[in-house]
């Protein structure tokens, strides 16, 4: 099967990106298309048609993933590709909805050239990725993981009040909970990296190994309010300049740990925030990514090591939330660096430091992702772009390790 490469039409590819992202298109060429709106149901019905078009059967679970599989020969469990069709806010025309158009691509090549694969092959849309509109992130993906507990994910609601399950319900896309993916051969997830590495080292694609783990901590820094035109300097107990020692002495700690590391100190809040009272209470986040967990351990020694009195201040640190690093499955990230040899594109092995569905389904489902390049590393954002020649490398790669699948 493999004695000729096969490629995607890369014109047709350009066309599909395009039109998808006319479903919710913002005036500065993005996308706003959240989860089970009106933009999302329409990019929906379009997805359908175009599988249907294909010879494909599309089934909805409870959750509204939607599943459109090419039948195979064998009866075996699918090759599954996919990702996500929901976006952010003004977001790009790239993230998540290039792991879907990815798949759509593979089964167009496969009928152009009249192949009826050994192995099913299995289109995914994973719902509410993002989190966007309705929280957490992955919402879908997490709840056929068993990572979040169903009925809770349904009582979730939008800025409007309006809860998932209502929404889900509305929408047309609540199906049943026997369509849920159980099993299959391969997960594979084609994503734009969302970062600057690979275009800054003039790679093609980044073959992804894990997604990192992390700790999110809230520290909070309690002093004493007073007059701050009345009180001497050396009588202050004030919070704001005992968490600016707090953070210069975190920073200089975890700078020495790894050039891997990255950290973010994203959310700080001052009480009582009025500029004629010293601060008497500060909190701030440390969030802190590493795919090696120790050092995301050593990160914790390094916060539960604070002083507790800091400028005669009192100091308390909670965590508020952590993950440990997923490992994508060894045996088919071998597959796809083969293919990525094979076809004779630049690469390197990297971690994610982003959430993708993949991390929830490499729990149930052997799983491996691929990235490309992301012009300026934005995401997340209107200015999101990715070259239709990196995309197609990209699905290339997924192509010609589904194509390796298939052979016995």
């Amino acid at each position: 099967m493999q004695q000729q490469k096969l490629f995607i039409n890369g014109q047709r590819l350009a066309e599909t990106i395009e039109h998808f992202a006319d479903f919710g298109r913002t005036d500065n060429n993005g996308v706003t298309r959240l989860a089970l709106s009106e933009q999302d149901i329409a990019v929906r019905g379009y997805f359908r048609s175009c599988c249907e078009s294909l010879g494909m059967t599309v089934v909805v679970d409870d959750m509204g993933c939607m599943y459109a599989t090419l039948a195979g020969v064998e009866d075996v469990p699918p090759i599954v590709i996919g990702s996500h069709m929901d976006t952010v806010k003004k977001g790009g025309r790239f993230d998540g909805i290039l792991g879907v158009i990815a798949g759509l691509e593979i089964v167009r090549t496969l009928v152009d050239h009249g192949i009826k694969p050994r192995i099913p092959i299995t289109i995914v849309n994973f719902t509410n990725e993002e989190g966007a509109r309705f929280e957490p992130s992955m919402m879908a993906s997490g709840v056929l993981s068993g990572k979040f507990a169903k009925a809770d994910m349904l009582n979730k609601k939008d800025s409007d009040g309006i809860t998932f399950g209502d929404a889900l319900a509305q929408s047309g896309y609540a199906g049943e909970v026997s369509h849920r993916i159980q099993e299959a051969t391969a997960y594979l997830e084609l994503h734009i990296e969302q970062g600057p590495v690979l275009e800054r080292e003039e790679l093609q694609i980044g073959l992804v190994d894990c997604v990192v783990g992390m700790v999110c901590y809230e520290i909070e820094v309690t002093g004493e309010s007073d007059h701050a035109g009345t009180t001497p300097m050396d009588m202050r107990k004030d919070a704001f300049f005992a968490m600016n020692d707090l953070v210069t002495m975190l920073r200089t700690q975890l700078s020495t740990l790894d050039s891997e590391l990255v950290y973010t100190m994203g959310r700080a809040n001052v009480f009582p925030n009025i500029h004629t009272v010293i601060p008497n209470k500060v909190t701030f986040t440390l969030e802190a990514r590493h795919k090696n967990e120790e050092i995301v351990r050593e990160v914790e020694r390094i916060i539960q090591g604070l002083p507790a009195v800091q400028g005669d201040c009192e100091v308390k640190s909670k965590l508020l939330w952590g993950r440990d690093t997923v490992w994508f499955d060894l045996t088919i990230c071998e597959k796809l660096e083969t293919s990525v040899q094979a076809l004779g594109y630049s690469y390197k092995k990297m971690a994610s430091g982003a959430g993708h569905d993949a991390q929830f389904v490499a729990h149930f489902l052997p799983s491996a992702m691929v990235f490309v390049p992301s012009v300026n590393g934005k995401s997340h954002c209107e200015e999101e772009l990715t070259s239709y020649e990196d995309c197609e490398k990209g699905i290339n790669v997924l192509l010609d390790t589904v194509l390796g699948m298939l052979e016995k």
